[in-house]
């Protein structure tokens, strides 16, 4: 937009340039013109004129649009800020009630001369920490329209109306893709305050350990585990028993997708998986490959998603020979810089 307004403010100033210049021809030269070639000279000036006035109305409506643009850029950054904080004052007010809760019952056991336990006043630290992550995926996840945007080509690798099972199901972005399109969905998560977002919007959802609910599950009554964005907070052997659990609990046919920051993308290193200090371990796709080929998965594919546009370096224009190894090089780093920020690895039991 910026060289469009400056391209017209040069067009508009070489007009009036050369209408000034007109009219001071005019003044010198008007006394012996005829009456003919005075009409056309006149009528020049009059066709000039309105050019320059054309050129300045373009120029201001330019002008107007960035100007507009911006403002809707700016309003559209405060919308989401002001989204994200809403949804962190929903979840504190959750977590205050909570806390009351639990501060009236320790009031009680000191009333009575009975001290609480330390795990008793541990309790009143979790619903705290727990508000602080929401609050910090509600800035940096992104809203849930768009994750679930994201999410939404993953339905067709499940069995349709099958039972699934979303562990760290989060905001329950997936569990709402599950019910719309007629899946038998139900959550695990081990931050509260998400299982309340969740509950909330009548999800099927509880609070735990992800791999003892997993674990609780019958054998074989499962046709698809979820996870997104999950198995990089976990410790390698934690996401080992995590696939062999899923493997167990899998009917045949059933489905396990664990989907993860891309760590072959320097880009989602960097600006993604480093972001987030609770994360334990990037996964390399091929390593994950070989644990869901360990536990007994076949068809295991990798697919990214979240594809980078304007953070990729742009091909020079040309076909000779240096302009074609340029690009080849640029097409290099693009893989290895601006790969997709994310990944899932697909296995099906058996």
């Amino acid at each position: 937009m910026r060289r469009t307004i400056e391209k017209l403010a040069e067009e508009r100033r070489a007009k009036q340039e050369e209408l000034t210049r007109q009219i001071e021809l005019l003044r010198t030269q008007c006394a012996p013109l005829d009456a003919p070639t005075l009409a056309a000279t006149l009528t020049s000036l009059f066709e000039l004129q309105n050019a320059v006035i054309d050129a300045k109305d373009r120029e201001w409506d330019a002008l107007a649009s960035n100007h507009v643009g911006m403002i809707f850029k700016s309003m559209e950054w405060r919308v989401d800020r002001l989204a994200a904080a809403a949804e962190d004052a929903s979840g504190l007010l959750k977590t205050f009630a909570l806390l009351k809760d639990q501060l009236e019952r320790l009031l009680a056991a000191l009333e009575s001369r009975n001290l609480p336990t330390p795990a008793a006043v541990r309790e009143l630290l979790d619903p705290i920490e727990a508000a602080v992550y929401t609050g910090f995926e509600n800035r940096f996840r992104g809203s849930e329209e768009d994750v679930r945007h994201q999410q939404a080509p993953y339905l067709a690798l499940f069995k349709p109306g099958g039972r699934i099972l979303d562990l760290g199901c989060g905001r329950g972005e997936f569990l709402d893709l599950l019910r719309a399109s007629g899946f038998s969905g139900s959550g695990v998560d081990g931050n509260a305050q998400m299982v309340a977002i969740c509950k909330d919007k009548g999800l099927d959802c509880e609070h735990g350990d992800l791999l003892e609910k997993l674990a609780g599950r019958p054998d074989g009554s499962l046709d698809g585990v979820f996870s997104s964005q999950v198995i990089e907070h976990l410790p390698p052997p934690a996401i080992k028993r995590l696939i062999e659990l899923a493997h167990t609990k899998l009917a045949p046919g059933g489905v396990l997708l664990l989907e993860t920051v891309n760590p072959t993308s320097v880009f989602a290193l960097v600006q993604v998986y480093f972001l987030d200090l609770s994360h334990r371990v990037p996964v390399h796709p091929q390593a994950l490959r070989f644990l869901f080929e360990a536990a007994g998965f076949t068809e295991v594919e990798i697919k990214t998603s979240a594809p980078l546009g304007e953070e990729r370096l742009q091909n020079v224009p040309g076909t000779d020979e240096t302009a074609t190894r340029l690009n080849r090089n640029i097409d290099r780093l693009n893989d290895l810089l601006f790969a997709p920020t994310n990944y899932a690895a697909v296995g099906r039991k058996g």
